[in-house]
């Protein structure tokens, strides 16, 4: 309701030109210029390799974050050397790894998504440690008392137990991957959704600019709709 009548203000805002065109067009006009842009499939090969970076970035991310947090969690003296660094780690702007990527990876898609999986990683990697902390040493001992081996209480008990708080981490991983890879595409980029938006907008183009930001925001919260609704399932199970 809040989104809607958020919507219909700035609509009659530009219409009325108390809001310039020249700075915000009206959200129906964006949406007319969306359609246009899918039906004219210019800009598909962009888009697809946006998408296609974002969904690299957050699997890498979520996987090596996961894998990572498990390691340092059994790892006492490691979890003690690292907790610093990670307490301060968005403190660090990630895009300054740029050049090191580059040498790494060459130009491209590459680069974008190592960049994505930086910014990306670490969410998922306190989320496992914070949820492999909160497993309710009960569930240990049962496990010891019916004799599970390592990997059986891993599956049946810990990843059970801790999975609402490593979803919590897919999420923000997920948010970070989007943000790390159109972010990237804005100013390293010479492809990709990012990269068309600031094109349109060095060149003055607002509908196609606006019609991309439109489309950007309609599927990020599609995505982060859908988590979240899977996220309070979650949830829910962990509390009964």
């Amino acid at each position: 309701m809040v989104i809607g009548g958020a919507v219909a203000l700035l609509e009659l805002l530009c219409r009325v030109q108390i809001i310039p065109l020249s700075v915000v067009i009206p959200p129906s006009e964006m949406a007319i210029s969306l359609w246009q842009i899918l039906r004219a499939g210019e800009l598909d090969g962009d888009i697809l390799e946006t998408f296609g970076n974002i969904l690299a970035a957050s699997a890498l991310a979520i996987l090596s974050g996961f894998v990572l947090g498990v390691v340092i969690h059994r790892i006492h003296v490691l979890r003690l050397a690292v907790e610093p660094l990670l307490a301060s780690y968005y403190a660090v702007p990630t895009f300054m790894f740029y050049p090191v990527f580059i040498i790494l990876f060459g130009v491209g898609s590459l680069a974008i998504i190592a960049i994505a999986v930086l910014l990306a990683v670490v969410a998922m990697l306190t989320a496992t440690l914070n949820g492999l902390d909160r497993i309710p040493p009960v569930l240990g001992r049962t496990a010891r008392m019916f004799r599970m081996g390592p990997i059986s209480t891993a599956w049946r008990v810990s990843l059970p137990a801790a999975l609402p708080y490593l979803f919590t981490g897919v999420k923000l991983s997920v948010a970070y991957a989007f943000i790390g890879v159109i972010a990237s595409e804005f100013i390293l980029s010479g492809s990709g959704l990012g990269y068309s938006i600031a094109y349109a907008y060095n060149n003055f183009n607002n509908r196609t600019m606006y019609g991309l930001m439109l489309l950007t925001l309609l599927v990020v919260t599609i995505v982060n709709a859908l988590l979240d609704r899977i996220d309070r399932r979650f949830q829910a199970r962990s509390r009964r």
